[in-house]
């Protein structure tokens, strides 16, 4: 599920901030991040409109 996905994702960034990985590293996970849970609200209104 997208929810377990976020967590995963959320977790990973964090540890990445935590050890103080590049920049660019950090950037990319919260990227990634940002586009998952645009998808998860994205489904879930499609979902509350049915």
């Amino acid at each position: 599920m997208i929810n377990e996905e976020i967590c995963k994702l959320r977790e990973k960034l964090n540890r990445s901030i935590e050890d103080g990985e590049d920049y660019s590293i950090v950037y990319k996970i919260s990227v990634e991040l940002d586009e998952l849970i645009a998808k998860y609200y994205s489904e879930k209104a499609t979902t509350n409109k049915k």
